[in-house]
C-alpha cells in the first residue's frame, strides 16, 4: 500500500521533526499540525543556523510551507 506524502507527515504528528528552510537553517520541534500547503505548526521549536554556530529557542511557531526545503524525522 502506497502512502502519500501528507499521510507520512500525518504519522509524525506529536513527534519531533527537523525542517530545513530556504536559508539552510534548521528548525526542530514537535509537529502539532499542518495543512495541504505544508504550513507547519511546531511546539518547543528551536532554530539552528546552517553553520551550526547559532541556536535559539523559539517556542511555538508556524513555518510557512513555501519556505520549506526538507522535512525529516527528529533525533
Amino acid at each position: 500500500m502506497q502512502q502519500r506524502p501528507l499521510d507520512v507527515l500525518g504519522s509524525a504528528e506529536h513527534k519531533r521533526i527537523i525542517i530545513q528552510v530556504k536559508n539552510r537553517d534548521k528548525i526542530i520541534g514537535i509537529l502539532k499540525a499542518f495543512d495541504s500547503h505544508l504550513n507547519i505548526w511546531l511546539d518547543d521549536a528551536e532554530v539552528q543556523s546552517a553553520d551550526g554556530e547559532r541556536s535559539e529557542k523559539l517556542g511555538t511557531v508556524l513555518v510557512r510551507g513555501d519556505n520549506i526545503v526538507l522535512i525529516s524525522p527528529g533525533k
